[in-house]
């Protein structure tokens, strides 16, 4: 099936909707034809073809279910692939999120798609290279160990003039090779056997190469998910009741019949949306449609309080223990002094700067979906299950969407747009609201983290006990919105909030560190639904952590980064970026707090380190605080992060930088705000998020293992952040604030309360 998509740029001028074929990238159009052709089925990890195509023209098309999400990771995947097979990088197109041409591959989350996707990657490509030196080797007289290659041609070492292209060797044919490959998803292992490249010998991994995403994103040209356009397509939206999911008792259809273009009205279950011949009258048909809607069983918390009581007093389904070693209750009989802390991390958003959208084609029992989800095969899988059909029946291609990081592991706008296109025999476009985007897609979860620590007469951190209780997510990897509205349950709890960052880092003898899942899946679904957001758990996890053992070190009167040291003694990676983010930010050693400013405002700094999957990162944050107003505000981070090698040195460094920018917003700003109906902040005005003005420098310290598989670059980053601004925020008014974000109210109130309120005995 061909899309037809119209640009950007077009659409802003007014052209009128012009078409565009989409094809793929030029001579490969010709051999993958409509993929199915191609592959004749599935195309299976163990066929050299399922990975990698060489056109005519020397074009070289590398098939991949991981996909971009803004963050320039194919980018990155497309040096790999260039450098194992010495080929020019401009010359590798990435095919990439499409479930009829590619290898599930695991969704694109948890900063695993360099790390784990890479690797797959790099081996097919390194079973492609020996599979063309041996054709090379015969085709030019020579032993394989005489060949070389450059720019894709292969020529004999002492003899360069006897030489051939890739393109003369297959170009425009198939490789009809078989490869090993064993497990699935991240799992997968590819080609084990193939000789990779020594490190050492790398020419286009480890360079800036520039991201092939960006040039036509600055034109208007990319095709982002809202840009989709098939023959026939209609337009849909959906109608959602105003408070926790209810039921329709009855649909006013006579409300829209004024409405010109209207399609049909769409039920199904607890499911209602409007088809129309246009979008202008979709969203007037939403909002005109009279629905009465029961009163909902669910009751969400009324407020904050009872939130973080539900959340205290509320029986675990599941502990995770990270650390656990010692014994705790003698080391705290013969500690000097005593620690206990509680912090709290409220519901947030994804916060899409573009709002959902997808396209459904649904032909008899065969269907077509052009999503931005992180995940098309979890996708296909969820569509499949919804409507009892085999998954390969189901195609989805992968468009990316605008502002979508770390909001699509769970996509629910497909769903809504084949239960409208099957009720309809058409094609239809779902674009879901501000409204819909805030309201109801899922959040990153709520969780409550208490800390004890304990230190002997001379100082030493001699106990640590921490717990984090989060809500799990009811929606990755569980059933989604529209699935649930026509009658599907979810099965179980769903899975935890992530373990890792209470402190486990640090070689305390003593230590216990446990992650404990609060249940929070209800018999409807509601506007707090949760699910992974960037850095699942672990932000708020060294949020509390690395304030905890900042209030330690304080209490004691030892400065921050000297105690840290002190406890990271046995681990190298983590040290170095630590000092080396310290030496960066000219850190000068002494206690927490400063001291008592003059003025009204005041300065200071923090510190904090974090480990997320392996990737080691340490934060330091320079703040000014205004005692008058409350208002924080983040001058400067310098952040210093060690993800093994390097890909690419400039699109690392902007992935930081990101992560910063964010990291400073969920600190400051972003909380979501409920009563026992729903959530209330629908729009950014109720909603903030940083602003260009409000950004902060940021200095990047970038710590390149070139001797280390390449580790995840995507979300390490933001984590230590929160946990820096607010020990910076310590450092300059001598409060403590253990609540995100560090809004002005609650500044005020804290400055408003001495002293500071660290239980110590």
């Amino acid at each position: 099936m061909e899309a037809n998509l119209i640009s950007r740029r077009r659409f802003v001028k007014g052209a009128g909707a012009l078409v565009v074929s989409f094809s793929f990238f030029g001579e490969a159009a010709r051999l993958l034809g409509q993929s199915e052709s191609f592959f004749a089925g599935d195309p299976q990890a163990t066929a050299l073809d399922s990975w990698l195509a060489i056109a005519a023209d020397g074009t070289l098309t590398v098939f991949t279910s991981k996909v971009d999400l803004g963050t320039g990771v194919v980018t990155a995947l497309s040096q790999i692939v260039a450098e194992e097979l010495d080929v020019p990088f401009r010359q590798i197109h990435m095919e990439t999120g499409d479930t009829s041409n590619t290898i599930d591959q695991a969704a694109t989350v948890g900063s695993r798609t360099i790390e784990r996707g890479g690797p797959q990657l790099r081996q097919a490509a390194a079973a492609a290279r020996q599979q063309l030196l041996q054709l090379a080797s015969t085709s030019l007289e020579a032993p394989v160990g005489n060949l070389v290659v450059n720019d894709g041609v292969v020529s004999v070492a002492n003899n360069p003039s006897k030489k051939i292209s890739y393109a003369n060797l297959i170009g425009g044919r198939h490789f009809n090779v078989t490869i090993s490959a064993t497990g699935t998803g991240w799992d997968l292992v590819v080609a084990p056997n193939a000789k990779a490249k020594d490190h050492k010998d790398y020419k286009i991994v480890g360079t800036s190469v520039q991201r092939i995403d960006l040039p036509p994103k600055f034109t208007g040209e990319f095709v982002y998910t809202p840009d989709v356009r098939v023959p026939g397509m209609l337009h849909g939206r959906v109608v959602r009741p105003p408070v926790v999911n209810s039921k329709p008792q009855s649909v006013d259809e006579n409300s829209i019949a004024h409405i010109p273009g209207i399609v049909k009205v769409v039920q199904e279950g607890n499911f209602v949306g409007v088809v129309a011949q246009n979008e202008w009258s979709a969203i007037q048909a939403a909002k005109a449609l009279k629905v009465s809607w029961s009163t909902p069983a669910t009751k969400l918390p009324a407020n904050r309080d009872e939130l973080y009581a539900y959340l205290k007093n509320t029986k675990s389904f599941r502990d995770r223990p990270v650390a656990n070693k010692g014994n705790l209750d003698s080391a705290f009989s013969q500690a000097a002094r005593t620690f206990e802390a509680t912090y709290h991390w409220p519901f947030q958003l994804h916060g899409m700067v573009g709002p959902s959208c997808a396209v459904a084609d649904v032909s008899g029992d065969k269907i077509t979906i052009w999503a931005g989800s992180q995940g098309t095969f979890n996708t296909r899988k969820q569509v499949a299950e919804m409507l009892s059909l085999p998954e390969k029946n189901i195609r989805v291609i992968y468009r990316e969407g605008a502002g979508c990081y770390g909001r699509l592991s769970p996509d629910d706008v497909p769903l809504d747009a084949v239960l409208m296109s099957r009720a309809v025999g058409k094609p239809v476009r779902v674009q879901w609201t501000r409204q819909d985007e805030h309201g109801w897609e899922p959040k990153g979860p709520a969780q409550l983290m208490t800390a004890k620590a304990g230190v002997d007469a001379q100082g030493n951190l001699i106990a640590w006990d921490y717990l984090d209780r989060s809500f799990p997510w009811t929606t990755t990897g569980m059933v989604l919105l529209a699935a649930r509205q026509i009658g599907i349950k979810p099965k179980a709890q769903g899975n935890p909030n992530g373990a890792d960052g209470g402190g486990e880092i640090y070689a305390v003898e003593n230590q216990r560190v446990i992650a404990a899942s609060i249940p929070w899946l209800h018999e409807d679904p509601t506007p707090l639904r949760t699910s992974n957001l960037r850095a699942p758990g672990d932000l708020s996890r060294v949020f509390s952590s690395e304030s905890f053992i900042d209030e330690v070190a304080s209490g004691i009167g030892v400065d921050p980064v000297k105690f840290r040291l002190k406890y990271l003694s046995g681990n190298k990676r983590a040290t170095d970026v630590l000092l080396a983010a310290t030496r960066k930010a000219g850190w000068q050693e002494r206690p927490s707090p400063a001291g008592k400013s003059t003025g009204s405002k005041a300065v200071g700094r923090g510190v904090a380190v974090a480990d997320r999957s392996n990737t080691m990162t340490a934060a330091v944050a320079e703040v000014e605080v205004d005692k008058r107003t409350g208002k924080v505000t983040v001058k400067r981070v310098t952040l210093a992060h060690d993800c093994g090698l390097i890909v690419n040195p400039d699109g690392l460094t902007n992935q930081i930088e990101g992560n910063v920018i964010q990291g400073v917003s969920r600190t400051l700003l972003e909380e979501v705000q409920f009563d026992a109906s729903g959530v209330k902040n629908l729009d950014w005005a109720t909603y903030p998020v940083i602003r260009y003005q409000e950004v902060p420098d940021v200095d990047v310290v970038l710590v390149n293992r070139k001797e280390m598989e390449p580790l995840g670059g995507g979300e390490p980053s933001i984590v230590p952040v929160p946990a820096a601004v607010a020990n910076a925020v310590f450092d300059a008014v001598g409060v403590r604030i253990r609540e995100v974000p560090l809004t002005p109210q609650r500044v005020l109130s804290a400055l408003n309360v001495q002293p500071d309120a660290t239980r110590v005995a």
